[in-house]
């Protein structure tokens, strides 16, 4: 009986441990089943790793692509680099803080997932991972970040896939382009330039040891966020364990471990070169392509900005605007642009950008002001394109144009309250006088003087019903880079390129996109041109009331420039250009507070262009004007033609009358002539719409009596 029981006892162990066994086997051919239908159908490709989508930094640059401006991205900022980017010292300082055994194992480190599966349960949750460097980087490229089992066993068939599929060198650079390192970055060449300033090329053994640390923990251990105490154990670490691995010398590592590389961390900030400049070429790209695109990118925005240029007006705004702290005036405006190409050079919109005190944000550059007297040779190029000339008299004297738009009689005066009697349109230009500048824009006609400056860049002005005859005197608001864009013009003979900020950029795979920029155009006749040009450089010209030899000229080249004052002095403004660059300066407040008295725009605005101009055109070829050519004329005052003949002679230097004989003996520009009021207007001679052709004037109209009519004193003041 015993024996019976003994062998049924046998035969019931052998079933059950045949049954286990089948079990087991069934078990494992399920494993292995499951695991097949994971790694073929429940996980990526994993030779679409390098093409995945990587969010990269996208950054601009001056025109060189060698000072970086601006770094743009979302929640990633990355730069991807090639393989011989990455110093081999960071590669193993990775795998000594990451994965010791990062070239043995297959993907999977299965002593290290057991180790960790004992904590997890103890713990009853997840909080240790053991993962690989080749598991952190299928969670990265292919999978959330959340603590799951699942999700662990997803990344670990990943990470066998993506070791069957790539070597170990390229694994270990796929994961030092993506793994994040604190702050936002996210790639050890953002986290080299971060962090310390530098490529990651030019990493040192204690600096690559830190940034080695930082992945286990970005968060906590970013040099931004950690104890001091902290960032040094966690480094010193590193440092042990990459000697421990004879990946460093025992040497090496005492050496290493003196180093203060936390003193060497470059304080957090976000960098940033010529902000206005910046945010004014941002602007037009996210218009264009969306800020997604420009954050996630990775493009390479090299922008027409000459970073010495760029240097020296922000220099010369600064220090300008502490000059006229005597006006009251708390900020400054230059903007430069190469006329030929349209592209922008310098660009300063505000005195300091960081000063919310004075709204330095605010970019005067685009901001609308009132030009003042600056707005005047637009008027007088429309008029010129009708038919009138340089040459054509006008007279100064008190005249009322009529009611305004407020229905009050507009009756403008000159700045300084005098009256010059007749003159011509180059004089009037020239000497900024208020009153021929009225008559000229009623000649040229209001809106056919809008239509001119649109043609020429102006962007705004949109509203014709606002203006009437003080637009001549800067009553339409208007943006300092549309006015140096449209003197640009002149400076180029008629020829119109589109101001921009762009020189080309290049995307994250290394295409070229090129920027959308128009083929230059011609907008105006150049025989207009010349005779503003002409008009704006004649120093002498312009003597009588702005002085010879001042701001507005250089001792060793032509310069064509116009200031500008408006109302109650709150703006000062001036703008010229020689053929190769065009600039214009803008002073005042941003919140448009009135600057002092006398912050005429030839004390205000000029000192700082003429110092941008003196210094930008030092030892480049003197360029000169094209002269234009006179048109002659039999109409009385069209072309210079008395209806008198009374003309007396002035040296324009010493302001004395001499004798006509005298007068041919010396050069034009340093003769004034000065004549008798004419008999009549000029509109009782030509018509205004068609002055160099047969149309009858129209002696109907009823501007014939008031310009006719005689002058006052005069007692309200608006500058130059």
């Amino acid at each position: 009986m015993r024996g019976f029981n003994s062998e049924r006892t046998a035969r019931l162990v052998r079933r059950l441990i045949a049954g286990a066994a089948i079990v087991v086997i069934f078990s494992f051919i399920g494993e292995i089943l499951v695991f097949l239908g994971i790694y073929l159908f429940g996980t990526p490709d994993a030779s679409t790793l390098p093409n995945l989508s990587l969010a990269q930094t996208s950054r601009l640059y001056d025109r060189t692509g060698t000072h970086l401006l601006y770094s743009l991205y979302g929640e990633e900022n990355r730069k991807v680099v090639t393989s011989n980017q990455i110093p081999d010292v960071m590669r193993k300082a990775t795998i000594a803080s990451e994965d010791s055994g990062f070239y043995s194992h297959h993907g999977v480190d299965f002593g290290g997932m057991v180790r960790a599966i004992v904590v997890n349960v103890r713990a009853g949750k997840i909080e240790q991972g053991g993962s690989t460097i080749t598991q952190q980087l299928a969670r990265n490229a292919f999978f959330s970040r959340e603590r799951t089992f699942k999700r662990k066993l997803l990344e670990s068939v990943m990470a066998i896939k993506i070791e069957r599929t790539f070597s170990k060198d390229e694994i270990l650079d796929m994961y030092l382009n993506r793994v994040p390192y604190g702050a936002n970055t996210y790639g050890i060449e953002t986290a080299a330039e971060t962090y310390f300033g530098k490529p990651a090329k030019d990493l040192t053994t204690d600096e690559a040891a830190l940034l080695a640390s930082l992945t286990k923990a970005p968060s906590l251990y970013s040099p931004y966020v950690a104890k001091r105490s902290d960032m040094i154990s966690q480094r010193d670490n590193v440092i042990r364990r990459m000697a421990q691995f004879g990946y460093i010398t025992d040497e090496a590592k005492k050496q290493a471990l003196l180093v203060d590389t936390v003193s060497k961390i470059v304080p957090f900030s976000q960098k940033i070169q010529a902000p206005h400049f910046v945010f004014f070429v941002l602007d037009q790209l996210e218009k264009q392509y969306g800020r997604e695109v420009l954050e996630q990118g990775g493009w390479s925005i090299y922008t027409t900005l000459d970073w010495e240029k760029q240097q020296l007006a922000e220099k010369v705004v600064r220090e300008g605007v502490a000059k006229n702290a005597k006006y009251d005036a708390s900020n400054g405006a230059l903007t430069a642009i190469d006329p030929k190409r349209g592209e922008i050079l310098a660009m300063v919109g505000s005195r300091d950008f960081f000063d919310t005190a004075a709204d330095g944000e605010v970019n005067v550059a685009t901001s609308l002001r009132q030009p003042g007297s600056s707005f005047k040779p637009i008027v007088y190029a429309t008029a010129f394109e009708k038919g009138f000339q340089p040459e054509t008299l006008l007279t100064d004297k008190q005249i009322d144009f009529g009611a305004d738009g407020t229905g009050k009689s507009y009756v403008p005066q000159n700045y300084d309250g005098q009256f010059r009697g007749t003159l011509s349109m180059r004089e009037s230009l020239a000497q900024s006088l208020n009153i021929p500048a009225v008559e000229t824009l009623y000649l040229a006609g209001i809106q056919n003087t809008i239509d001119m400056a649109h043609r020429l860049g102006i962007t705004t002005l949109n509203d014709p019903s606002r203006y009437g005859l003080a637009l001549v005197l800067g009553g339409g608001e208007v943006k300092l880079l549309d006015m140096v864009s449209a003197f640009g013009v002149f400076s180029q003979e008629g020829v119109r390129a589109q101001t921009h900020g762009i020189v080309r950029i290049v995307d994250g795979a290394g295409n070229r996109i090129d920027a959308d920029v128009p083929r230059p155009t011609s907008v105006l006749d150049p025989e207009v041109a010349r005779k503003i040009a002409s008009i704006m450089s004649d120093d002498s010209a312009r003597a009588p009331v702005f002085g010879s030899h001042g701001p507005l000229a250089l001792k060793d080249r032509p310069v064509a420039a116009k200031t500008g004052t408006t109302q109650d002095f709150h703006d000062a403004w001036t703008v010229g250009y020689t053929p190769s660059i065009a600039v214009g300066v803008w002073v005042g407040n941003n919140d448009n507070a009135p600057m002092k008295a006398g912050s005429d725009g030839i004390y205000a605005a000029a000192p700082l262009w003429h110092e941008f101009m003196v210094a930008v055109t030092e030892g480049t070829p003197v360029e000169t004007f094209t002269p234009y050519t006179k048109v002659e004329s039999e109409k009385p005052l069209l072309t210079g033609i008395r209806t008198d003949g009374a003309v007396e002679y002035f040296d324009i230097h010493s302001g004395k009358k001499i004798s006509e004989k005298k007068a041919s003996k010396k050069s034009a520009s340093s003769v004034r002539m000065s004549f008798k009021d004419p008999e009549h207007c000029i509109l009782y001679y030509v018509n205004k719409d068609d002055p160099l052709g047969d149309t009858p004037p129209d002696l109907s109209d009823p501007m014939i009596a008031r310009w006719e009519a005689s002058s006052g004193d005069p007692n309200a003041k608006i500058g130059n």
